[in-house]
């Protein structure tokens, strides 16, 4: 029972990490009707920034801050100089212009710091007790700070004007430019917000597993976006708990020697299981196209 218990909260802590991620692309689909798969890619450029600063300053609290603010800067540069130009264009045109920046980050960073893995090792906080089970300092950090980040951005969304203006161009887009309602500054500043959470992911995974390397957003980038399909692109509520059930299960299938080297195979077995009974996802709405 123990082992089941450390189990789950390893899962939710994974879960909030992957959640942080889902949030900025089903947000940026919500309101931009695109897929940003270069979104991984900001998490690897935060990755990188917050290894440089701890490494001239040994304090990755101040990388982290560095790091949100770059990554804020660099979505909002991808969103101006990649996507606007192609706003209208078919969602082919745009899928194929995200994969390339995707690469462009990748072959940047490998240029700048090379191949090679680098190895930050950050302050180790032990752990502690917690009702008799033995559980990571850091999982009960990310776990807490994922739970909050989720819940103050449901809170912007929903109650501040900025967020509603979210939601009326999400909604339409053609309406809410009627009603006064800059599209251009909405879409800015839902990627700015993305790529600050992407940071903010980024931070944990580097904590909880010390290695940076130009590929390192690659595969928590699909496993995100898998989180945001399950629970339904374009909800926020969806990606939380699509992230959520994605880290759970994998922590489930990784605690299992059987199942262990086939994680990732279960993890996108259990998305393609969910979309055959709910193709919308979760918590996705079913939307009539206009003819």
């Amino acid at each position: 029972m123990e082992q089941i218990i450390t189990t789950l909260i390893n899962g939710l802590s994974a879960g909030g990490t992957y959640a942080m991620i889902a949030l900025g692309y089903t947000m940026v689909y919500g309101i931009a009707k695109m897929l940003n798969f270069a979104h991984g890619d900001v998490i690897m450029v935060g990755a990188y920034t917050i290894f440089i600063f701890f490494t001239m300053l040994g304090n990755p609290l101040i990388g982290l801050l560095i790091a949100v603010v770059l990554c804020m800067l660099l979505g909002i540069t991808i969103e101006r100089l990649a996507y606007r130009p192609l706003r209208g264009a078919s969602p082919l045109a745009v899928l194929i212009t995200a994969i390339g920046v995707s690469y462009l980050l990748q072959a940047l960073a490998q240029i700048v710091f090379g191949a090679d893995i680098k190895r930050p090792v950050f302050f180790d906080f032990g752990k502690i007790s917690v009702f008799g089970l033995s559980i990571a300092v850091s999982t009960l950090i990310t776990l807490i700070a994922s739970a909050i980040i989720m819940v103050v951005l449901s809170l912007f969304v929903k109650y501040t004007r900025t967020g509603r203006a979210m939601i009326a161009v999400s909604e339409d887009r053609g309406a809410a430019e009627l009603m006064g309602i800059s599209v251009n500054k909405i879409i800015v500043i839902t990627f700015a917000i993305g790529s600050a959470l992407a940071a903010v992911a980024g931070f944990f995974m580097i904590w909880k597993a010390p290695s940076v390397s130009p590929t390192l957003g690659a595969l928590p980038g699909i496993k995100a976006f898998a989180a945001a399909v399950i629970g339904g692109i374009g909800s926020l509520p969806g990606a939380m708990l699509g992230g959520i059930l994605m880290g759970i299960v994998e922590a489930f299938s990784n605690s299992f020697e059987f199942t262990a080297p086939y994680t990732d195979a279960i993890v996108f077995a259990v998305l393609i299981l969910i979309l055959l009974v709910r193709p919308s996802g979760l918590l996705g709405k079913k939307r009539r196209e206009k003819v």
